[in-house]
């Protein structure tokens, strides 16, 4: 016989219901949230949160206005904390030609961000690895290109490498640029980064696709090397629910590459606008539900040109170095369909313990990967001071770093929501 529900009990189905879907629109509502400022924050207005046009300092703004947003206070009278530092930039000028073909910059290029600029006519000649890791050879070809006329520039052969050949001859380029201008052809992915110095003449990574010894490369590019560039470090404070000593930080840097030239940049949707995204998140969560520990929100910048916002922090701390009961660094948090990788685990093995164990109990990811230390985030000079850290990156399809490629229609966040519990019940019971 088929029963139906009483009045009563249809009311209760009535209110589960209600419940189930407040909370799915408050998890999709925290979820859009991450994409618009992830969106945000590696849009042109941004200039890839880097050293053109002050992009980072627009970054920082748009952060701080976030932190308010919330409700969250900063840290002894100020959301930021100022350093400098001496940066490689590629504000204008950047065009590339082979045969009167215009090269794309981030595509069929890159500079070295290192690169000295100029307006050069080059024809280079193709130097073998074998020659260029023969100290003798080598300066031989060098004087035969000094001397001579038909050649003013060098090109290695970097396609086939091994990772520790590769790793062999990088470093030569740079020495090799000191002296000339230099072409790397190139068979893999690019990457780019930042660089504190400028060599004396162009160096360029060209992909094998577009390049030819025969016929004459034209280059245009500006290089300005800024010395002393004000960056800042933002804060955001929210005090325990009871009063606290001890304090959890909660960090992510919010720079990525800038330009390379007036119309290229690199978004950094994955490293770190998403990352920058999840801090904020956390931060929103942790507003309405404080827990046992004063929580210190941080968005560092100069991670991308050396860890260099960080390391001010450590050695200017805006809370004792002593009174840090766990730092967790987000950094590139776009992904997570192959679960997360925690760095220190090894270090940390209780805590790690932990994290694995909240994930197993409430199945959330697909792992949580261990893996040594590393300094390869923000977390490394809280490490090196003796502060227990993790930093944890996500893991899934996407495979763009430190790219043009690098943006937010690329990321899924698939795994927010399981990350954020995790990471909001591994605060909940941290015991430090």
């Amino acid at each position: 016989m088929i029963s139906y529900p009483s009045a009563l009990t249809k009311g209760r189905m009535l209110l589960l219901l209600m419940i189930f879907v407040l909370i799915n629109v408050v998890a999709f509502g925290q979820k859009s949230e991450v994409e618009r400022i992830t969106k945000t924050l590696c849009s042109p207005e941004f200039h890839g949160r880097g050293y053109v046009n002050k992009g980072d300092s627009l970054a920082s703004e748009f952060i701080v206005a976030e932190f308010k947003k919330i409700g969250l206070k900063p840290i002894k009278k100020s959301y930021f904390q100022s350093f400098n530092l001496n940066v490689n930039t590629f504000p204008n000028e950047m065009t590339v030609q082979h045969n009167g073909r215009t090269l794309i910059p981030g595509v069929h290029y890159l500079v070295d961000p290192a690169s000295a600029g100029g307006k050069l006519e080059l024809h280079p000649k193709l130097i073998s690895i074998e020659t260029a890791l023969n100290v003798e050879q080598l300066i031989e070809e060098i004087k035969s290109i000094s001397n001579g006329k038909e050649y003013n520039a060098i090109a290695l052969d970097f396609r086939k490498l091994s990772a520790d050949t590769f790793k062999k001859v990088a470093g030569l380029t740079e020495e090799l640029a000191g002296m000339m201008p230099v072409f790397e052809i190139m068979d893999r992915k690019f990457t780019w980064s930042v660089a504190d110095q400028q060599l004396k003449h162009p160096l360029i990574q060209i992909q094998d696709s577009v390049f030819s010894v025969e016929g004459n490369f034209s280059l245009s590019i500006t290089a300005n090397l800024i010395k002393d560039y004000t960056s800042r470090n933002v804060f955001a404070y929210l005090p325990a629910k009871k009063k606290s000593k001890k304090t959890v930080i909660y960090s992510a840097h919010y720079d990525h590459l800038g330009r390379m030239g007036a119309d290229t940049y690199f978004p950094g949707a994955n490293d770190n606008a998403s990352g920058t995204a999840m801090l904020l998140s956390m931060a929103n969560y942790f507003k309405e539900n404080p827990v046992d520990y004063n929580i210190l929100f941080i968005a560092f910048a100069g991670e991308e040109a050396g860890l260099v916002g960080s390391k001010y922090f450590v050695e200017h701390p805006l809370v004792k170095l002593n009174t840090i009961a766990f730092l967790l660094n987000l950094d590139i948090m776009g992904s997570g369909e192959d679960g997360i990788t925690v760095v220190n685990a090894t270090l940390f093995d209780t805590e790690f313990k932990e994290l694995q164990a909240i994930n197993t109990e409430k199945n959330l990811l697909k792992q949580v990967k261990s893996r040594g230390p590393a300094a390869n985030s923000d977390h490394y000079w809280f490490t090196q001071m003796g502060v227990p850290a993790f930093f944890i990156y996500t893991m899934g399809p996407n495979k763009n770093y430190h790219d043009v490629f690098d943006t937010q229609a690329n990321l899924s966040f698939v795994e927010y929501e399981d990350i954020t519990t995790l990471l909001v019940e591994f605060t909940k019971r941290l015991k430090r």
